[in-house]
């Protein structure tokens, strides 16, 4: 899962909230289950600053959430004068259809759900007619990798962003179907 936070600082305090961030990172980086993180800078203006976590699963964010480490931060971020303004917790597909520097929250699971089923389909039925008779040679392991790396490869860069395209008034509950 991913927790995306959104964080305005103040003008003439971007040192000193990078380096708070910094630290509250690193910081995370050492809690069991976590994956990674990303810093993104403001773009200017009034855009904000986007601080990344990624954990194995709600468990490990949430004993990050709760943790004294994370509580010690906190206490100590006074006077960096920066605010959170956004909080999105993603846990798979919602990265598809979000709308890049968007805090819109993602569409319910059951749109998804839909979305990619509609996305998947073609692929599957073309994969079974196309690429499947060619892979009956090679042990299942080596046939069941090849599928999967084309699939994923056209889920993520053709299919997906098609249908979230395509689907985009229904997902967002902005008229459509």
């Amino acid at each position: 899962m991913t927790l995306l936070i959104a964080r305005r600082v103040e003008p003439g305090y971007e040192a000193s909230f990078e380096k708070w961030a910094k630290g509250i990172l690193d910081s995370a980086s050492r809690f069991p289950g976590h994956l990674g993180y990303g810093l993104f800078r403001s773009s200017g203006g009034d855009a904000p600053w986007f601080l990344v976590h990624r954990f194995r699963d709600d468990a490990a964010c949430r004993a990050w959430q709760e943790s004294p480490e994370r509580a010690a931060w906190f206490a100590d971020c006074e006077g960096h004068h920066h605010t959170e303004i956004a909080r999105r917790t993603l846990t798979g597909m919602e990265t598809w259809f979000a709308k890049p520097g968007s805090t819109r929250p993602a569409p319910p699971k059951w749109k998804m759900a839909i979305s990619a089923t509609l996305a998947i389909y073609p692929i599957s039925l073309l994969g079974s007619y196309f690429l499947t008779p060619h892979l009956t040679t090679l042990p299942l392991y080596l046939s069941s990798a090849v599928i999967a790396v084309v699939f994923n490869v056209l889920m993520t860069y053709a299919a997906m962003p098609a249908v979230s395209r395509l689907l985009r008034g229904w997902l967002t509950g902005r008229g459509g179907m």
